[in-house]
Order: structure tokens, then C-alpha cells, then sequence
């Protein structure tokens, strides 16, 4: 309400939901785009979300002055803010309606095989986990006919039925299994079963046979499922993932004959590729992906948590195995590696330090018995900086990036080698960035 009586207020051109609902939609055409939620995060880290025309999430160029402007304003206590009151937005000439969610509904056999699903009678069970996908979910099984159960329709903002996540706080967060816990103890119900967080931009899957699945291992099923069955894309299309996503998705995409694209972490360095069709898919290791339509065409720029937690209905009516047997099935022929990410105490000093390493401030020729290959500090595909280091050996890697929020810097490691290597990996890893962030402050 408040958005929209500043916005009417300045005069800017707004289209609100026509159902008055919570929204997860998608437009043809251009328009800035705000999210007000807390996503994955404790309900008291709501906040804003802005999309720029491109649809895809802002870069630090464009949120550094949203946020700079926002502190001024509020030190000057709001006083420069205009605002008109809510019934005056609601009926301004600049305030539109917009039906969010029919349309998005409407187009979604673009981008997902809804009738196989059906036909295959692929049982589903989502949890939307109080956000804006609550009443998508419904709209959706009724429109195409899906045997699927919204297993918790529940909104309050309070979020007071969550389960608490690892440390006792509640978060939305569709890829814990802390937070999961409630969906994951109804897993036999369904052949199915997925969360998606507040804004629906992330999914969690849930199968009987594996519990919730890692979000890196259900990209690698995604990523291979796609590429071997869209048979419009462009031959071209390259996979799109993380610097801090899975190895394993290096490996499919070589299998599947495809270019990787490797980029810093940030959804918003997959928008041009996905607009123009060079990237089919792009995915982050939290959790978060989208792709093209089946068509080859754009669907959007942002992640999408329905469109990837269908897909994992669409994989099972198709291949008859569901996305975890899938996996140990990629597992086998690819190997499976072990994967971690664990937080290390930083200084605000060496945090600064870490995000500009030059790879010559890390001389390291070994890790963990095994030959380094590469130091990166920019990524692979676009060139762009990490924020970070990157070390990759034939088996194995590490990479470190400062965290933005805490005095720590946030570790991933891999290894197909197996867990007493990634432990391994880990502890010398901590020793060589404890050793170059030293010396770096000596210098």
C-alpha cells in the first residue's frame, strides 16, 4: 500500500494486481518491476527487490544509488517523500490493473509440458510456503487438470507455521531441510512434492525416494533433462551456472555437447544471454534458475521457482524415473562429487582484500595432493570479476568471496574424491587465504 501511495504521488505509471492478490507473474513489453518480500529470509528482512526493464534483477550499479538515496531520504526523516493517500493511488490515472496471474497461468504450457504431466497422472503436492505462488498453485490445477494439492494455502505474516530452520530463526527457505521438514514428512503422499519461497524465484524438490534434494543436484538433473528434450532451442544454446554452483553441471553440459557459461554469482549476468537465446538455462547454486520456452524463445530474466519445480513432475511423466533416481543415474556415469560451503571469520579489511585478489597473491601449485590447474578472480564466461578467488584442480575446487552482510568470508569447496577430500580441501584452503589475506595486509 505504502509503494503504491509514493508512487501515485511522483506520478509514475503502475500496474497492480486485478484479483488484489499476491503476484508471480510475468509481462511482455518493458516496465520497472518492484518485489516486496522477505524471500528466503526472516519475515523482518522484508524488503525491496528491483527489476529494471531488461527483467532481470539490478545491477550494483543501479541498487548502489537506490540505496544511497534511500539512506538520504531517511535521514532527512522522510520530510522529502511525497505520498497521497492509499484510495487516491488506488484511483489515480496513472494506477492500472494488470491480471498477473491468469496470464502467467495462461502461458505456461510455453515453457512446461503440462499435458504429459497430466496424462502421466504424476501426483503433486506444493507449498508455497506462505508466499506469492498460494493461490498460482490452484489456478494452475485447475486450469490444466493436474492431480496436484496445495498442502498449505496458509498466509500470515507472521510466517508462525514454518518449521524453524538450523538455528532456530524462521525462513522460508525452500532449499533447507530445517524448513522443508514439514513438507518433507508428507513425501510418500505424493510422487512430487515442492516448495517455493515468498517470491516463488526459488524451489525446493522433494521425491519419496530421496527427501529434498541438494539444489546443485537437481540443476545437473534439470540442465540434462532439458538439453536432450527441448528440441527447439538453439544447437548453440550454451548452460549457464554459477562460479560456486557444481562441477557435476561442467560435466553435463560437456556430455550434452554443450558450451558452459560460467559467471560471478548473480542471477543478473544471465539476462542477456537468456533474452537473446545464447543461454537456455541459467542456474545458481541457492537454488534458483530459469529458462527458455520450448520454442527457444524468452520466458524470463528472472529466476522462476514454478516453472523448475513442474519441470521435476515433466522429468518424471517423461523419463518414468523421478529427479533423484535421475540423479544417482547422472552420479554414476559422472561421479558424485561433495559439495560444502562453510562461513570464515574476515575482518572488515580483509573482506575488501579477499574481493580484490589478484590470482598472482595466490601462489598455491597444490591442493589437497592434487596439482592446481587455475586460479581465477574473474569469471570464466563473461569475464566479469568473482569478487573473490577461485582454485580448481582436475577433482576438485575452492572458492572464496566475502559475505556482504557478516565479518565472515563464505567458503565453497568440491570434490569428486569424496568427503574426506572436500574436509581436506577445506582446511587448506583456510590456511592458504589465511596466509595470502596476512600478507596482503602487510603490504
Amino acid at each position: 500500500m505504502t509503494a503504491l501511495e509514493v508512487l501515485a504521488a511522483n506520478e509514475v505509471t503502475v500496474l497492480v494486481d486485478s484479483r488484489d492478490g499476491y503476484t508471480d507473474g510475468r509481462t511482455d513489453g518493458l516496465a520497472d518491476g518492484i518485489v516486496i518480500t522477505p524471500s528466503h529470509n526472516p519475515p523482518e528482512d522484508g524488503g525491496f527487490k528491483y527489476n529494471p526493464p531488461d527483467g532481470g534483477p539490478a545491477g550494483s550499479q543501479i541498487t548502489s544509488v537506490i540505496q544511497d538515496r534511500a539512506n538520504e531520504l531517511l535521514a532527512g526523516g522522510l520530510r522529502e517523500v511525497r505520498r497521497v493517500r492509499y484510495a487516491a493511488a488506488r484511483n489515480a490515472p496513472t494506477t492500472g490493473t494488470f491480471d498477473f496471474l491468469g496470464e502467467y497461468v495462461t502461458q505456461l504450457p510455453a515453457v512446461v509440458d503440462l499435458d504429459v504431466i497430466r496424462e502421466a497422472g504424476i501426483r503433486i503436492g506444493a507449498d508455497p510456503l506462505g508466499g506469492a505462488s498460494v493461490a498460482y498453485w490452484g489456478e494452475i490445477a485447475e486450469r490444466y487438470g493436474l492431480d496436484l494439492t496445495v498442502v498449505n494455502p496458509d498466509v500470515d505474516a507472521t510466517f508462525r507455521f514454518m518449521t524453524l530452520d538450523w538455528d532456530g530463526r524462521i525462513r522460508m527457505d525452500c532449499s533447507s531441510p530445517y524448513a522443508m521438514a514439514s513438507l518433507i514428512d508428507r513425501a510418500a503422499e505424493f510422487a512430487i512434492a515442492t516448495g517455493n519461497d515468498t517470491d516463488s524465484d526459488r524451489h525446493g524438490i522433494v521425491t519419496p525416494d530421496s527427501g529434498l534434494l541438494d539444489p546443485n543436484h537437481y540443476l545437473a538433473v534439470a540442465i540434462d533433462y532439458l538439453y536432450r528434450h527441448r528440441r527447439n532451442w538453439p544447437s548453440s544454446a550454451a548452460v549457464g551456472k554459477t562460479m560456486v554452483s557444481s562441477s557435476i553441471i561442467d560435466r553435463v553440459a560437456e556430455a550434452a555437447g554443450r558450451t558452459l557459461y560460467e559467471v560471478p554469482v548473480g542471477f543478473k549476468w544471465f539476462v542477456p544471454g537468456l533474452l537473446d537465446g545464447s543461454i537456455a538455462f541459467g542456474g545458481e547454486e541457492s537454488a534458483g534458475a530459469s529458462f527458455l520456452c520450448t520454442d527457444g524463445q524468452v520466458w524470463t530474466t528472472d529466476k522462476d521457482g514454478i516453472i523448475l519445480a513442474l519441470l521435476a513432475s515433466e522429468i518424471t511423466a517423461v523419463t518414468g524415473q523421478s529427479p533423484g533416481e535421475r540423479y544417482r543415474d547422472l552420479a554414476g556415469q559422472l561421479g558424485d562429487p561433495a559439495y560444502a560451503r562453510i562461513d570464515a571469520p574476515a575482518t572488515r579489511a580483509q573482506k575488501a582484500l579477499l574481493a580484490k585478489l589478484s590470482p598472482d597473491q595466490v601462489r598455491v601449485s597444490e591442493l589437497a595432493g592434487e596439482r592446481v590447474l587455475d586460479r581465477l578472480t574473474r569469471a570464466p564466461g563473461n569475464g566479469e570479476p568473482l569478487g573473490g578467488i577461485k582454485v580448481i584442480t582436475e577433482n576438485s575446487w575452492f572458492a572464496a568471496r566475502p559475505s556482504g552482510t557478516e565479518d565472515v568470508y563464505k567458503l565453497y569447496a568440491e570434490s569428486f574424491a569424496g568427503p574426506g577430500q572436500l574436509a581436506r580441501i577445506q582446511d587448506e584452503a583456510q590456511q592458504i587465504l589465511d596466509g595470502v589475506l596476512k600478507e596482503a595486509e602487510g603490504t
